[in-house]
């Protein structure tokens, strides 16, 4: 069962879904703190909270005496979960995708590699199990989908290296982005995803490195078609 959203929360979505969705173009105003209180029925102090995390996704900026501005777009930070999927709720935008894409297949296909050759049997045992659960729920997307972060994660921690594994909150972020609006759990495309996933598991378990990054390879260029296909 889904939990519920508060209301300082449901704010953020509505207004974070407005800028995003154009409503406020980047460098324009919103409206002020007494306007949005009257808009939401809200106090100020939750209108604070919510320009706070809108700032935190860099989707505007506060400038002093004058309010809350919408930041220029290249600023928003397409690194965090509702950014990237308020995005890829809009209009099909080619470039958005492509340059999901490119970093994926930056950053992915070396993690494979990495892992082929660093993983310890205690790791492989925690990717497993991830692949397991994914086996398993492949019919219920809250539950597939965790499982498939859970199986990137612990794909990333066996790297063992400490800087990279910093980047993991990005990383999950752009993955799950990308898993949400990817999920097809129909006869012609659950099947390839299971297998792609187990295919990069045998490569990691064999320590075959050059398996692993065809592998990585195989698996964005097929998540990246279905989300062109979707939007």
């Amino acid at each position: 069962m889904k939990q519920q959203i508060g209301k300082t929360d449901r704010i953020i979505i509505e207004i974070g879904r407005q800028i995003v969705g154009g409503k406020y173009v980047p460098g324009a105003a919103l409206p002020s703190e007494a306007e949005l209180c009257e808009e939401f029925a809200t106090s100020r102090n939750i209108i604070r909270e919510v320009l706070r995390a809108l700032m935190a996704k860099r989707l505007v900026e506060m400038k002093r005496y004058r309010g809350a501005f919408v930041t220029l777009r290249n600023q928003w930070n397409y690194l965090d979960t509702d950014v990237l999927n308020w995005a890829l709720e809009q209009d099909y935008d080619p470039r958005l995708i492509a340059a999901m894409s490119e970093v994926r297949n930056l950053v992915e296909p070396t993690i494979a590699r990495w892992a082929a050759e660093r993983a310890t049997s205690s790791e492989l045992a925690v990717i497993e199990a991830a692949l397991n659960d994914m086996l398993a729920h492949h019919q219920q997307r809250e539950l597939f989908n965790e499982a498939d972060i859970r199986y990137h994660e612990a794909v990333l921690a066996s790297v063992h290296n400490p800087v990279l594994q910093q980047l993991s909150v990005a990383i999950s972020s752009l993955q799950r982005a990308v898993f949400e609006r990817t999920y097809m759990p129909d006869e012609d495309n659950m099947p390839r995803t299971l297998r792609e996933h187990q295919d990069l598991y045998d490569a990691i378990r064999h320590q075959d490195a050059d398996a692993a990054e065809r592998a990585a390879l195989t698996m964005i260029a097929s998540s990246t078609k279905r989300l062109k296909d979707m939007l």
